[in-house]
């Protein structure tokens, strides 16, 4: 994968998950910090109903090529519960401390 290029790399695997869990792939931080190496939209999703083969979205950021051979360990995948909120129209929401403070703003104003 050359430098600035992105690919969708075929892992051979595939899996089915349970009803009311998801999977989540991401990056590798070891192959992140040494190559340059990291997955584009992260964490990527599959659902529980995907019975397809596992396919990991990879970008190089790095400035050399970077070989991707079968069985190298290229992202993770955490298996976990999905939670399905109930959302409700609110005219009001209450205050904060930090209210609609935005980018870079969290944890600013709290003790030293």
């Amino acid at each position: 994968l050359g430098p600035g290029e992105r690919a969708a790399v075929p892992t051979g695997v595939r899996i089915e998950l349970p009803e009311g869990f998801e999977a989540q792939v991401r990056p590798r931080s070891g192959l992140a910090l040494e190559k340059g190496l990291t997955c584009l939209n992260s964490p990527g999703t599959i659902d529980s109903d995907y019975r397809g083969e596992i396919k990991v979205i990879l970008i190089n950021l790095g400035q050399a090529a970077v070989s991707i051979l079968p069985g190298d360990r290229i992202a993770q995948l955490i298996v976990a519960p999905v939670l399905h909120a109930r959302f409700s129209h609110a005219e009001f929401l209450t205050d904060t401390q930090r209210g609609q403070s935005g980018f870079g703003s969290t944890g600013v104003g709290e003790g030293s």
